[in-house]
């Protein structure tokens, strides 16, 4: 078996394993399991994971419940209670314990005084937060993704497939920009429903197989939004953009899609920490 092969195999595999954890995050996830996916041994397996993705699979599942459990705070009713059992944790204190580890301050304090606080109207109804918006003109940028139908809270999963494609075909490079690209309105489109595409910057890949496809960004003018907090927060920014920013501006939409630009990773800093600028296209 050559090199060649051998990485398309761990593409596979790469692939199955994170499909797996996805749709599985309500049960119980034994890495056992996950490696008898991978068709190898858990001593190999967990190790090829960590080296092309930087963490552990336990650590992979940790972050993505924890990550839906902050959007379900945010945007739902449910109790935090249920949040925590569908989350996988033995009861609430050991929930609140995780939680408040990760994000800085337990569930329901999160749901009151979280970072998404900030877009919360007054009661007048205004949004009294300000935020500074960036008006930067860009070249076009020509990109490299995989195609994502469903919530945007659950793009994540289009970006494990991403960077494990790219490292199976030895694609990576260490100066990508990771990019989302929204395609659809969530206020308007039912959220499984949605399309977005999970992208790095890519001038030099010429993309041949799926689940790879090539697009791109327009050029032109962008009011540009630095975002810090959990990407749960994110559409309350969104909110704050069209409602507050937009019309006091004077400007006027391009008829182009939003991008966002992941400026660290969620891997490596605490969701509190993350860095994300939203770019509005402008006529």
């Amino acid at each position: 078996m050559n090199g060649e092969t051998a990485w398309a195999l761990y593409e596979n595999r790469l692939r199955r394993v994170s499909a797996y954890i996805h749709d599985h995050l309500d049960e119980e996830l034994d890495m056992e399991k996950l490696a008898e996916i991978a068709c190898m041994s858990s001593y190999h397996w967990h190790r090829i994971y960590r080296a092309i993705y930087g963490e552990t699979l336990a650590a992979t599942v940790k972050r993505l419940r924890l990550h839906r459990a902050a959007g379900d705070i945010v945007g739902t009713d449910l109790r935090v209670s249920e949040i925590a059992k569908r989350s996988g944790y033995p009861n609430l204190q050991s929930f609140n314990r995780i939680f408040k580890s990760v994000y800085g301050m337990p569930p329901a304090r999160y749901r009151k005084e979280g970072s998404h606080a900030a877009f919360a109207p007054s009661p007048n109804g205004r949004i009294q937060a300000m935020f500074d918006i960036t008006l930067r003109k860009i070249a076009p940028i020509t990109l490299v993704g995989v195609a994502h139908t469903g919530s945007y809270m659950q793009i994540g999963r289009s970006f494990e497939t991403l960077f494990g494609t790219l490292y199976a075909r030895g694609l990576a490079q260490p100066e990508m920009r990771m990019i989302g690209v929204y395609l659809d309105d969530p206020d308007i489109v039912p959220a499984d429903e949605l399309r977005s595409i999970a992208c790095v910057t890519a001038d030099d890949i010429a993309v041949s197989e799926p689940p790879l496809q090539q697009t791109s960004v327009e050029g032109g003018e962008y009011a540009v939004l630095r975002h810090k907090g959990p990407y749960a927060d994110m559409h309350k920014a969104y909110q704050w953009l069209y409602a507050e920013w937009l019309p006091k501006s004077g400007r006027q939409l391009r008829d182009s899609v939003m991008f966002e630009e992941y400026l660290n990773n969620p891997r490596e800093v605490p969701p509190t920490e993350l860095l994300t600028e939203i770019y509005m296209p402008l006529a």
